[in-house]
């Protein structure tokens, strides 16, 4: 890709604001797609999303900003999408540029809920993406710490070492360390899966469980986490690394973590629909969650996943979250 290659972001809420906070630091205009009307004409004239990461401003001349999701496709080369899963589908159907050329970039931490399928794989199937044109982001790396400039880290996988290296340096920063990788699903798998390990560790704070237990219920969903993506896409890669393990570890354990949020009322006793309208942010674990349920359902041989079977029947069954980690602790260890 060359230096005048065009980056562009696709949606509006916090990642995707940090995300297009990364480009600005390295870029002299930035495309951005969101759908609200009011968010897109709300930056043009405070420089901030009245919505996500407000502190965060914006120089506008760097911005190009439209609610017309073709008009941004078909100006950019790189297109980032940061649409939640639950709802991408519905965005791309409003898709009649041809994007077959473009660089893909997932930053969605989910999986498409209408197949089944990676958002890598659903862009090459659907939009005859080739495999080396399709990257994904992964952290350890909250949104709300890049508002703040923290210290933060971000793994790029791409099959095309160039375009992984040349989408991290247009993402990096005095406090944003980059790396890049060529395991694409791998990646895109343990991004869906840890947001699901992180409800679990809400759930369990919810319920009273200390820090002892915690400790053993994330080594346990790393392990968990290592089945689950071997079964899937059987490569050589290290799990402990920081895009398996330490995206792992922030989202378990971070304050800024929706995810455990969620599952933290969820433990309280509030209903999954409760929880969804008072947060009002979507938490993607619970639509990560009945999708590797039911992709391991699919295997003839199915994995040993009883975090990720616990989760599932407290937020797709009903059961009782206080009865069903009763039983989940003896199956840790």
């Amino acid at each position: 890709m060359s230096d005048t290659t065009k980056y562009a972001v696709f949606g509006a809420g916090s990642w995707a604001t940090a995300i297009v906070k990364m480009l600005c630091e390295n870029l002299e205009e930035v495309g951005w797609y969101m759908r609200s009307v009011y968010a897109k004409e709300h930056i043009l004239k405070e420089q901030h999303n009245p919505s996500y990461l407000s502190s965060v401003e914006f120089k506008t001349e760097q911005l190009k900003l439209s609610n017309d999701i073709n008009d941004i496709a078909d100006w950019a080369d790189v297109l980032i999408f940061v649409i939640p899963s639950a709802f991408i589908h519905g965005e791309l159907e409003k898709l009649t540029t041809d994007i077959s050329k473009k660089t893909i970039v997932s930053a969605v931490k989910g999986i498409m809920p209408e197949t089944g399928k990676l958002v890598g794989e659903h862009f090459h199937d659907e939009y005859n993406i080739p495999f080396e044109n399709i990257a994904v982001i992964a952290g350890p790396c909250h949104a709300e710490e890049v508002a703040l400039e923290r210290l933060s880290y971000l793994t790029i996988a791409c099959d095309d070492k160039k375009k992984a290296q040349a989408i991290a340096n247009n993402l990096s920063s005095d406090y944003i360390k980059t790396k890049t990788s060529d395991d694409v699903i791998g990646i895109e798998y343990a991004v869906m899966l840890k947001n699901i390990y992180a409800i679990a560790a809400g759930m369990a704070h919810g319920l009273g469980y200390g820090d002892n237990f915690q400790s053993v219920l994330m080594s346990n969903s790393i392990r968990e986490m290592k089945r689950f993506i071997k079964k899937m896409h059987k490569m050589k890669r290290n799990i402990n690394n920081s895009a398996y393990l330490g995206d792992l570890l922030v989202t378990g354990y971070s304050v800024f973590s929706r995810n455990r949020m969620f599952g933290n009322m969820i433990g309280k006793g509030y209903t999954v629909k409760s929880a969804q309208m008072e947060m009002n942010m979507v938490a993607e674990g619970y639509y990560a969650t009945k999708s590797a349920f039911e992709l391991n359902k699919k295997n003839k041989k199915k994995t040993q996943l009883p975090i990720i079977n616990a989760v599932y029947d407290i937020l797709y069954e009903g059961k009782d979250a206080k009865k069903v980690f009763q039983k989940l602790v003896d199956k840790l260890d």
